[in-house]
């Protein structure tokens, strides 16, 4: 019963890893796109500008975060295959992280009105502008889309939570575990007697010895 849901729960955790790898691989192709735009006009590739007032900000941050969630989601895999105490506690960790950063993200938009111009600096590829009167036009399936996607990673949270309450599968234990099973066979284990340097022992020889001279002492008597 306890590996039929042990198995239950690495499939789930593997499907919604799944679904945030998704993610993480369109935001890295959305990445390569504005890259190739910013080549295309500019005539050059946006990473070796020398211009720290021509940064392009946002195709490093959306390509940063797309690789993020992608190494995220390959660390769960081996999480959600091994069962792991350590992995899955890592894998945890990064979660909650992500779920922090985009909290704190989420509240700096809403509660102050100014963050465009306060919190984060001009984009010279101008893909910021672009990407904000899309969500702003855009507002109602931007925002189920974002609640999914947090939905999605707080899940994952809690299924990893499921996994490490359940244990790994009895295969990656240690041997330690199968000791007290293997320790009854040694008990019993007959030990060969030792050799013992001397002369040999010929008893049994003197004794056939005597009793040939005792018949033929006999026979003559007769």
């Amino acid at each position: 019963m306890v590996s039929v849901m042990r198995s239950c729960i690495q499939s789930i955790l593997k499907l919604v890893n799944c679904l945030i790898g998704m993610v993480g691989i369109a935001m890295v192709l959305y990445s390569i796109w504005l890259i190739r735009v910013w080549e295309r006009e500019m005539g050059g590739f946006p990473f070796f500008e020398d211009d720290d007032d021509f940064t392009p900000w946002f195709i490093y941050t959306f390509l940063g975060l797309g690789i993020t969630l992608s190494v995220i989601t390959c660390f769960g895999h081996i999480a959600a295959e091994t069962a792991n105490g350590c992995c899955l506690y890592l894998y945890m960790l990064f979660i909650f992280l992500l779920l922090m950063l985009e909290a704190g993200v989420t509240a700096d938009v809403f509660l102050n009105r100014d963050w465009e111009e306060q919190d984060f600096p001009k984009d010279p590829s101008g893909s910021s502008d672009q990407f904000t009167g899309f969500v702003r036009s855009n507002f109602e399936l931007c925002k189920w889309i974002g609640l999914s996607i947090v939905s999605v990673q707080g899940l994952s949270f809690l299924v990893a939570m499921m996994l490490k309450a359940i244990g790994p599968h009895p295969s990656y234990d240690s041997d330690d575990d199968y000791a007290s099973d293997r320790a009854p066979l040694l008990k019993d284990v007959v030990h060969p007697p030792p050799y013992v340097v001397g002369n040999p022992v010929m008893g049994s020889r003197n004794n056939a010895w005597s009793i040939r001279i005792t018949k033929k002492m006999n026979q003559a008597n007769r």
